[in-house]
């Protein structure tokens, strides 16, 4: 399973009726839609066929460019705008006092610009943006959530924030198993008998699925395979570890179900008491075709996607993402997380993208591209201005830093502002604004000493 980038696992924060964010807010977000080119690096007559990209501005605090306020621009994630604005809170949370112009710009495989199901490397994306941004006379903005387009094109990002940044899971540069660690080691310190249940789990679903009737016995919907069932849960914990937000903290409401069984339940009566401590005692459990997200039948506060985003995701997990140039190599080992043995092999994989959309990925592009192995050595030679809260440990120069979301989760410190965040959130995202503050005050004063 690839890991979601994008922040729309918080299905609790998603809208709960059909106005959209963007239709009950009209009067702050105003949306326009560019003539966005297919393919930038040949010129070949069908590379300038174009779609309609779609990108959301609000005004509301902006200053205006003669009093250089900067403009915040957020990069978008693999769902469409009307989902992730919702959930981004950091640039309308901190637009006042930097009295800034925001920029939403929708991923090329959002639902409303549905990119053409002939390309999509990563490249072609971020060259889009710039050419958006430059159209919009945007040259002194600061990105939201991606450090390749700051790296790439320093002209026109003055800094980023890379809230969700797994730059280093490419090629050789990170263990295979990094992930499904990490959601391990998440389980274990909630619960060590809660970890070793969930590890126990899995040879019974199948010892269970081998029985008569066994797949009937799993559900009271019937399976095709126990790999459904097993895929369910896996998603399932997954999704808690990587959004396991306060004050909820999913991952232990899943633990605390599963511990808080009686004595003497079975191992597969336990992990249903985790389910239901996390979805709500349900009378059917379902999980969306794609692995969007998780949702439960009849779940008010799950989105309604549609047949275009849904099947956009599909392609852009399977084929813009894992099938063309970014090739995660995600997978478990024996024994070495709490899931079932996964290895990720590279064979199989050419074989699956081939076969399935006929893309031939390119394992060592991102290595090749963007850079990856010393990382510290090289980015600290040739980058600047960047903060790192997820994918990056330590900080690789003054000016490219981390600070990093220890108890928390993926793009925690750019959703809006609660008023249960704990204090070191609080604490962290004034971290991330003085950053900020302190490039800009350093951009104009070299800007008005060019001057003179």
């Amino acid at each position: 399973m690839l890991p979601k980038l994008s922040v729309l696992g918080r299905t609790k924060l998603l809208r709960e009726s059909s106005t959209t964010f963007l239709e009950s807010n009209s009067q702050d977000f105003q949306t326009f839609y560019y003539n966005q080119t297919l393919e930038h690096f040949n010129y070949r007559p069908e590379s300038y066929t174009t779609f309609q990209q779609r990108y959301v501005m609000n005004f509301k605090y902006w200053s205006g460019a003669i009093s250089s306020a900067p403009i915040f621009a957020y990069l978008g994630a693999e769902g469409d705008l009307d989902y992730e604005m919702p959930v981004i809170g950091f640039l309308t949370d901190n637009a006042h006092q930097f009295k800034a112009l925001l920029v939403y710009i929708e991923a090329l495989w959002g639902i409303s610009s549905i990119w053409i199901k002939r390309g999509g490397p990563q490249k072609h994306e971020l060259v889009g943006i710039s050419t958006l941004l430059k159209l919009l006379q945007i040259m002194q903005s600061f990105i939201w959530r991606n450090a390749c387009f700051r790296l790439k094109y320093l002209h026109v990002a003055l800094g980023a924030l890379a809230s969700s940044a797994p730059i280093l899971y490419f090629d050789d540069v990170t263990p295979q198993n990094g992930y499904y660690s990490i959601v391990t080691k998440d389980f274990s310190e909630a619960s060590e008998s809660c970890y070793e249940t969930i590890r126990e789990s899995w040879s019974e679903i199948d010892r269970v699925a081998s029985e008569p009737n066994g797949l009937s016995i799993l559900s009271q919907k019937s399976l095709n395979n126990a790999y459904e069932l097993k895929y369910y849960l896996e998603v399932g914990y997954t999704m808690a570890a990587q959004f396991d937000d306060p004050p909820s903290y999913p991952v232990t409401m899943i633990c605390s179900g599963i511990n808080g069984a009686p004595e003497g339940t079975d191992v597969l009566s336990r992990i249903f008491a985790g389910v239901i401590a996390l979805r709500g005692n349900m009378s059917c459990y379902s999980i969306n075709a794609a692995g969007f997200s998780i949702q439960t039948v009849g779940d008010t506060n799950s989105p309604d996607l549609s047949v275009e985003t849904v099947e956009g995701w599909a392609w852009q997990k399977l084929q813009v993402i894992r099938c063309s140039e970014m090739v995660m190599p995600i997978g478990c080992g024996e024994n070495d997380t709490m899931f079932p043995l996964a290895p990720f092999d590279l064979t199989t994989f050419i074989h699956y993208c081939t076969t399935s959309y006929g893309v031939l990925p390119r394992p060592h592009w991102v290595t090749t591209y963007y850079g990856g192995h010393n990382i510290e050595l090289i980015l600290s030679r040739f980058g600047s201005n960047i903060i790192f809260s997820n994918g990056v440990l330590k900080n690789i120069s003054q000016t490219i830093v981390v600070i990093p979301t220890v108890n928390g989760s993926h793009c925690l410190d750019i959703v809006p502002v609660k008023s249960t965040d704990p204090e070191w959130l609080v604490m962290q995202r004034k971290a991330e604004v003085d950053i900020i503050d302190s490039w800009i005050s350093q951009y104009n004063a070299d800007l008005h000493a060019m001057k003179k």
